[in-house]
Parts: C-alpha cells; sequence; structure tokens
C-alpha cells in the first residue's frame, strides 16, 4: 500500500511516486545492552525458524553478534544437567531464562517508517518494531526519501540507533524529475537507484514496455524487488507479467485474481467507479476474488504452478485489509487509547483525502463481500505455501487502524487462519523472509554462525500467538482474577539484548505527552467518547 499517488497520464499511464515526507529520524541509542564478548542463553525452548519443532532446553552462546554454540542441555521435567552446559567465564554475560521461548528475529517485509501525514517520529516506529521482535524491516517505497533512509539503515546497523536493520526499495520513478515512458529511460533509472544504495524497487504499474525493461534490468544487476500491482494498470501487466519479467515478490494481492480471469479480461467495475474515490477503489476490491477462477480449477492451479516455478513470492498482508471486514473491530483494538499517537489517529479516520481512510459509507454489505473475498483469497495463499511456495509476513502498519508491531503479529494470526500451521506462520516470519530478501545466510533462523537475531517470549507462542502481542494475552489465574500473560520479553538485534517491556514505556511516554501537549484523548469518530 502507498500513502501518494502522482499521476503521469500525459504518456497514457498512471507512475506511482511515493511522495517525499520526512519525519524526525530516530535518536542516538541509549537502549540496549552489548554485545557481549560472550553471551550465554540458558534453558531456553528453541524454534529456529526452519519448520522444525521446538526443542530444549537448550543454552545458545553469542560471541559479539553471532552464534556460535547451541547446546542441548537435559530434557522436560528434569533438572538442567550442569556437565553439558558452555562454561562462562570472567568476562561472559549469563541471561538465565530457564522456561522461556527464543525464536528467530522477526522480519516484517512491509513496513512504512510513517511519514508528515501519520506525524509518526522514527524513534516511536522503531521502537514498537523492536519491542514486538521485529528486528528487520522492508521498507517498501522509502516514503521519507532514499536518502533518509539510507542513512537510518546505516546507524541502525552501526547500532548507533535503536532500530531494526532496514532495507530500503525505492518506489519506480521516484524522484525521476519526469514521467519514464521508455524502456531505455526505465533502464537508466533502475541503474541510477542501483548506485545511490538503494536494496530494491517497489513497483505500481507503468506501461508493458517499460515494466518489461525496468524489471528485467533490476534483475539483471542483482537486486530484488516488490510490486503494488494498482488497478490503473493491471488489466495489461498483471503478476503473471511480472513474474515473468523476474520481479521476486508481490504486495497484497491485486494483480493476481486478475491472472486468474477466465471469463473476463477486465474487472468488472461499477460504472460510476473513480479511483481516486477510495470507497469506490476498496469496496470494489472486496468484489475482486469472485471475479476469478474457482480454486482448484484447472486455470488456478495453472497460474499457481508457474508462479511456484518462478520462485515467485507472496506477501499478502492480509492485516492491512481486515477493517474492511470488520471495521469496527480495527478501530476499537486496545492498543490504540495507549500507543496510538494523536496524529495518527487523527489520519485514521475518515476523510477523502487521508490513504486509507475511505469510510465515507462502510456498510454491512461490504464487509461481508470482504469476508467472502479473504476466505478465497486465504484459500490460495495457504494452497501456494502446500505446494512449496514461498509466503512471507508483512504488516503496511500507519494506516487503517493498523498500528507497527501490533499490526505485524495480527498478519502471523491471520496467516494461521489461512491455514499455516503455527510453525509454518513462524517459518513465513523469518527463514522464507530472509530468503525472500537474498539474506538467508546472515539471518532467518537461530543457527550456529548467523547473526545472533532473538525474540524471547515467556509464554508459548505456538499455543497462542496472541502473547507476542505488547498488551499480552488474558488468563486467569487460581484466584479467578484476569491477568495478561506474554508481550515480548526481549528483543536481541545484532547481539544487543532490548528489554521489550522498557521499550513499550517509551513509546506510552511519547503518546502521553504528545496528548498532555494536545489536551487530546482518542475518541471515535463522530463521537466525543
Amino acid at each position: 500500500m502507498f500513502r501518494k499517488v502522482l499521476l503521469t497520464a500525459l504518456a497514457g499511464f498512471a507512475l506511482a511516486v511515493q511522495a517525499v515526507s520526512q519525519i524526525t529520524p530516530a535518536p542516538a541509542r541509549t537502549e540496549g545492552e552489548g554485545p557481549y564478548t560472550k553471551l550465554i542463553i540458558r534453558g531456553v525452548t528453541l524454534i529456529d525458524g526452519t519448520g522444525a519443532p521446538p526443542v530444549g532446553p537448550v543454552d545458545i552462546v553469542v560471541e559479539k553478534n553471532r552464534i556460535v554454540q547451541i547446546q542441548n542441555v537435559g530434557y522436560p521435567g528434569l533438572p538442567i544437567n550442569e556437565n553439558r552446559r558452555p562454561k562462562a567465564d570472567a568476562d561472559t554475560e549469563v541471561l538465565d531464562l530457564e522456561g522461556h521461548y527464543l525464536l528467530p528475529g522477526f522480519i516484517d517485509m512491509h513496513g512504512h517508517i510513517g511519514g508528515s501525514g501519520q506525524g509518526t517520529p522514527a524513534e516511536y516506529v522503531f521502537k514498537l518494531w523492536m519491542a514486538h521482535g521485529i528486528t528487520t524491516v522492508r521498507d517498501p517505497s522509502a516514503g521519507n526519501g532514499l536518502d533518509w533512509v539510507l542513512d537510518q539503515k546505516k546507524k541502525s546497523l552501526a547500532n548507533e540507533i535503536t532500530a531494526p536493520r532496514l532495507l530500503a526499495y525505492t518506489s519506480f520513478g521516484q524522484r525521476s524529475g519526469s514521467p519514464i515512458t521508455t524502456a531505455e529511460q526505465a533502464k537508466a533509472w533502475v541503474n541510477e537507484n542501483n548506485a545511490k544504495g538503494a536494496d530494491g524497487v517497489k513497483f505500481f504499474g507503468a506501461n508493458p514496455e517499460v515494466m518489461e525493461a525496468a524489471i528485467s534490468e533490476n534483475k539483471k544487476i542483482g537486486l530484488r524487488s516488490a510490486m503494488h500491482h494498482q488497478q490503473l494498470d493491471v488489466a495489461r501487466w498483471n503478476v503473471l507479467n511480472s513474474a515473468r519479467a523476474g520481479l521476486t515478490s508481490m504486495e497484497h494481492w491485486y494483480g493476481l485474481p486478475e491472472a486468474l480471469f477466465e471469463n473476463r479480461t477486465i474487472q468488472d467495475f461499477r460504472l460510476d467507479y473513480n479511483y481516486s474515490n477510495e470507497q469506490h477503489r476498496f469496496g470494489e476490491a472486496g468484489k475482486l476474488w469472485k471475479q476469478a477462477a474457482p480454486p482448484f480449477s484447472d486455470h488456478w492451479n495453472k497460474v499457481m504452478d508457474e508462479l511456484i516455478a518462478l520462485d515467485f513470492t507472496l506477501d499478502p498482508t492480509f492485516n492491512i485489509y481486515e477493517a474492511n471486514r470488520d471495521l469496527m473491530r480495527a478501530r476499537t483494538q486496545e492498543w490504540h487509547a495507549v500507543y496510538t499517537l494523536p496524529s495518527l489517529w487523527r489520519f485514521y479516520a475518515p476523510s477523502r483525502q487521508s490513504h486509507g481512510s475511505y469510510w465515507f459509507d462502510w456498510t454491512t454489505e461490504e464487509e461481508v463481500q470482504w469476508k467472502e473475498n479473504y476466505l478465497l483469497w486465504m484459500t490460495f495463499v495457504n494452497e501456494y505455501k502446500n505446494r512449496g511456495g514461498r509466503v512471507t509476513a508483512g504488516s503496511d502498519s500507519g494506516f487503517i487502524y493498523q498500528l507497527y508491531g501490533f499490526a505485524y503479529i495480527r498478519e502471523l494470526e491471520l496467516l494461521r487462519e489461512a491455514g499455516f500451521h503455527p510453525l509454518e506462520v513462524i517459518r513465513s516470519a523469518t527463514m522464507y523472509a530472509s530468503e525472500a530478501l537474498g539474506m538467508e545466510k546472515e539471518i532467518g533462523t537461530v543457527e550456529v554462525g548467523k547473526l545472533a537475531d532473538f525474540v524471547i517470549v515467556e509464554e508459548n507462542p505456538l499455543q497462542n500467538l496472541k502473547v507476542l502481542y505488547a498488551t499480552g494475552s488474558i488468563r486467569i489465574d487460581d484466584t479467578n482474577t484476569p491477568v495478561r500473560v506474554g508481550g515480548v520479553k526481549y528483543t536481541v538485534k545484532d547481539g544487543i539484548v532490548y528489554d521489550s517491556k522498557k521499550l513499550l514505556e517509551d513509546v506510552r511516554k511519547m503518546v502521553e505527552e504528545q496528548k498532555a501537549k494536545e489536551d487530546y484523548q482518542v475518541t471515535q469518530p463522530g463521537l466525543d467518547w
């Protein structure tokens, strides 16, 4: 999903360019301990990200920012075998976390770092991500400007700021100065983007000559790519066209149903449709999967099998459209009252201008259509995974009532709803995402030799993914009193141990201070409470 789209119809196509709207960069890091000469994390149950079942208790040894040993130290229900434990010396930091669960650091494949419209400082965004165990983020659009994102990326790599490691995928055509209308211009822009240090490109759509040239050139020079197949161009360039040209991943699902059309070539738009009217845009999108070939039909199977053969990645971002099937749930999520900044809450409110705030008159009928849409969409994604296709987890937070960090955990829940086993969910959030980024040798699984990126939680996330939310999960204790359990305890990024609850406290204070400054309280649209 993108924020502002610059339409250039002069060449007969729509060129989508992320509007540069810089936000306050992150301050110097004051949080986190380490990296240590030697760190031993003792007694955890390991979920390594490969799809393997949990194993434990294990001790994990980290030297500076690398995993150097994973040692089984006993059996569940029995005392730890001290003779099997890695030895600590005077320079060793020890975290005794017997009974905790340790997973690879999560990778958000679709994470915008806010913008001036949302009024979200980078510190706010980064700490919400890190507090939920997200240690790597792909920024699809570099919406605050490529130079800005690359500066934050550099500082994060050096651990000068509290932030996930960042990858900058520039919007195709960003800062081109004029519309890109030829293959030569497209190739030139792609090479210039590479020279500037971008990690990849995010496409939205253009004429087929431009798309073919840009995507194939981008692949030739070794950069990866993502695409939101916007409705303005999808009739002449769908997901199959992109994958055949060398696109490495698709965002959301636009362009996929169009590749599955059998008895039409264009979406059955209402005849008063206007793409700039976002209620039209998103309301009609909720009818799209029903217009595609039915699940497991010959054409449906053919498209899926070709995409898998092309090693194509799906990044569905289920969560960002969830308000379409249950608007009240999305706007009343409990964390909004404590962790959503006033400026962001105003951005979410119904508006004809703010992107993703299209609740002009959202009805039961639209919600029902979207629920049916999800069933068909999830069927495709789950079967894609079943046949060996790569599916990742991305949040697209900062729009449509989805808050940074929290929305990512909701994405994991929605993958589970789609039919993924919890271990498959974690694999999509870690190993598969690292493969999609070309970083599988460094991150994505807990293995000797890889970077020390971990999520550590006191509860078993396979039994209940809700324990990964910062607000935890509700449980009744022995006195019949509701209590909260869970929330990520520690996020380890690059060997540095962050107290996740402390990061959340910092965010809460930011929100409280801004509310006090504005004399503001969160209220529901059209109400004063």
